[in-house]
């Protein structure tokens, strides 16, 4: 699962290259050095691939969270650890499900900023089960069934034009048959720490999302009062629109 992305990367941002410790730039006077990307459902975190090839080659110190998708306490542990390995300030970003775990994760001292990309943004006591429900229907939502173990996926056939129409048809295929399930005690379990409340904030609205409808993104944006930025993409506006993603980041990073 680790290649598939890569690969859109690739195709999307052929030249670049990947994360690494060498930096080939030198950061703003003032700008957070750190930043750390929180992966969505049914993918995996080199779904932040492109974004964080550019940040890198511009300087900044990047990890890619890895979320074992089986709870929401087990997400939030993975990106503690993260948390702690950073040395300074540090700017926390979440798509989509990974918007539910940086706004549990996002009160460690070391998060200067938190930057929603497509993400649920929910408030305490709120879950990604009671989010979708309350949120308007889109063809993904209603494509996300529980296996015989309880694990959740994206019908594969519906993949393809609800995640991903603005990737390659193979990648989006390939995509669609290879998903990482999110356990459905991730999907149900409520926040207790809302750390949007105290942080300043960011939002990527992608305004083609057949996922996260774009009126609920914009909902979620004004509720946590956040910098808002909008791009023409689907759900893998990470993918497709990773320079305009990575320019919200860097605001991020300037702010105090």
């Amino acid at each position: 699962m680790r290649t598939i992305l890569l690969s859109a990367a690739t195709v999307l941002l052929a030249g670049t290259t990947l994360v690494g410790a060498v930096h080939s730039a030198e950061l703003p006077k003032g700008a957070a050095h750190n930043v750390v990307l929180v992966h969505g459902a049914f993918v995996d975190q080199t779904s932040w691939q492109p974004v964080a090839d550019i940040l890198t080659k511009k300087g900044y110190n990047v990890t890619l969270v890895e979320n074992p998708l089986t709870s929401l306490a087990a997400d939030v542990d993975a990106t503690k650890q993260a948390l702690a390995k950073q040395a300074g300030r540090t700017v926390l970003v979440g798509h989509s499900w990974g918007g539910v775990v940086i706004t549990q994760a996002g009160n460690d001292p070391k998060v200067s900023a938190l930057v929603y990309v497509s993400a649920f943004a929910p408030e305490v006591g709120e879950s990604l089960a009671s989010l979708a429900k309350a949120g308007p229907p889109t063809e993904g939502g209603k494509a996300i069934h529980p296996d015989a173990k309880g694990n959740l996926y994206i019908d594969p056939k519906v993949f393809p034009s609800a995640v991903a129409a603005d990737l390659p048809p193979e990648i989006a295929a390939h995509l669609a048959n290879s998903q990482l399930p999110l356990n459905h005690v991730a999907f149900e379990a409520p926040v207790d720490v809302a750390a949007w409340h105290d942080k300043p904030t960011f939002y990527v609205i992608s305004t083609k999302d057949k996922v996260l409808a774009p009126e609920a993104q914009k909902s979620f944006a004004a509720r946590i009062h956040a910098q808002t930025t909008e791009v023409t993409g689907s759900h893998a506006s990470l993918v497709v629109h990773a320079k305009q993603v990575a320019e919200v980041i860097e605001k991020a990073a300037l702010t105090r």
